[in-house]
């Protein structure tokens, strides 16, 4: 409880000489805004592991992953270590930042109804606690529907996947068939080769099967065309040997592994599609902005809840035990304040401000300051009545004593 109190901003030595209500009260503030940096620190520290954590061009391994083997935990270690600390130091500064808004808002008029002119002071506290609101909902709102984010960003990264191997695959192919017609007639006559030699295969293969009504049989036929594909074989080897042909074949290969590096690498600008921005538009598409305004709603209201029952908290005897403290402590120190003394340039009424025991020290400086100048103003016209004197009594003595430099002589 007395942690509680602290969160909150009350006063210890007060609350435990108050009301239990107001005892109570001052607790369930201090809970709201512990709860707020709680939930603060574990968003904070989800978001942070969303951001860094290791990145695969298919999300649905891990899933797949825990199914198969219930016993593997899909984490990285370094990442949920920094995430933690993240979240720790994340939470805490969100819990000092709740705990100043709670504390610094006032209780208004002390009465249960807001009016505009409280309302419009607590403004600025509004706002910030709406910023901090909506920094705490999205990391939970994406953790909430993770399971559909996962299958929506999965799709995505196939789709950016596919789209670079087929990219890949044209890019491979425009630069073969380029390659293939500046060899020319060269390809032409390796294509025609390559057509004569499966045609004169496909023969003798029926020739040795029959099919050519001929009979089964490895005849003079079949030995004939086996002495022509022999013939075109080595004149394809022949072609296939010349310098155009074999540095066609070496940028064929360079080209097949800058196909297999554009595969790999749109596998991996899929597995960079799996950051923080992607699920939270996917979580807007899944949800709808109803449900999503709904959930960022949920935590304004818990972040804002303090200051608006502060506003309309009725004054108890904690704030009159507050207000005596206060004034028994300016009381002690000198300080008097006049409420609504005078009116400003703008005509709102201002508090004189009187702060006695500055006034008295101030007072007194000046009065020593005065009094010391007037002991030394004395003191001089003293010593120039006896230098006087002293002249007059004796004046040749006074003048060989002036120094040359003094009497104007060389």
């Amino acid at each position: 409880m007395r942690f509680l109190w602290k969160a909150a901003g009350g006063d210890r030595y007060l609350l435990e000489r108050a009301t239990y209500s107001d005892q109570v009260k001052y607790m369930c503030l201090g809970g709201i805004v512990f709860a707020t940096g709680a939930m603060a620190g574990l968003a904070g520290g989800y978001a942070f592991y969303t951001i860094f954590s290791p990145k695969t061009a298919d999300v649905l391994d891990k899933t797949k992953t825990v199914v198969q083997n219930t016993t593997y935990i899909p984490t990285d270690p370094q990442t949920v270590i920094l995430s933690v600390l993240f979240g720790i130091i994340w939470g805490l500064i969100i819990f000092n930042i709740d705990r100043f808004i709670v504390t610094s808002t006032g209780k208004g008029d002390g009465t249960e109804a807001i009016t505009w002119g409280e309302l419009k002071g607590a403004i600025p506290r509004i706002l910030m606690g709406a910023i901090i609101a909506l920094t705490i909902s999205k990391p939970v709102e994406i953790r909430m529907f993770k399971t559909e984010i996962d299958l929506a960003v999965q799709k995505q990264q196939e789709k950016e996947k596919q789209a670079g191997i087929e990219q890949a695959k044209i890019n491979y192919d425009k630069k073969v068939a380029d390659t293939k017609a500046k060899l020319g007639k060269i390809q032409n006559d390796i294509d025609a080769k390559e057509a004569a030699i499966t045609d004169l295969r496909s023969e003798i293969s029926k020739e040795i099967t029959g099919k050519n009504g001929n009979g089964a049989a490895f005849g003079p036929r079949a030995e004939e065309l086996e002495r022509q594909a022999g013939i075109i074989e080595n004149q394809l080897k022949e072609l296939k040997n010349t310098p155009e042909y074999l540095a066609a074949l070496a940028d064929m290969k360079k080209f097949d592994d800058e196909k297999k590096s554009d595969i790999a690498s749109a596998e991996q600008k899929a597995a960079t599609l799996d950051g923080l921005l992607i699920r939270i538009q996917k979580a807007h598409e899944i949800a709808g902005w109803v449900i999503s305004l709904f959930i960022t709603l949920l935590f304004m209201a818990i972040e804002l809840t303090p200051v608006f029952f502060k506003l309309m908290l009725i004054k108890t005897p904690y704030d009159y035990l507050a207000e005596n403290r206060d004034e028994l402590i300016k009381a002690e120190n000198g300080i008097e304040v006049r409420y609504d003394y005078y009116k400003d340039k703008a005509g709102q009424e201002r508090h004189l401000v009187m702060n006695h025991e500055a006034d008295k020290m101030v007072y007194e400086k000046i009065k020593l300051t005065d009094i010391q100048k007037e002991l030394t103003n004395y003191a001089v016209e003293q010593y120039k009545n006896r230098e006087k004197k002293r002249i007059d009594e004796n004046l040749d003595d006074y003048i060989k004593n002036i120094p040359p430099d003094e009497s104007g002589n060389s």
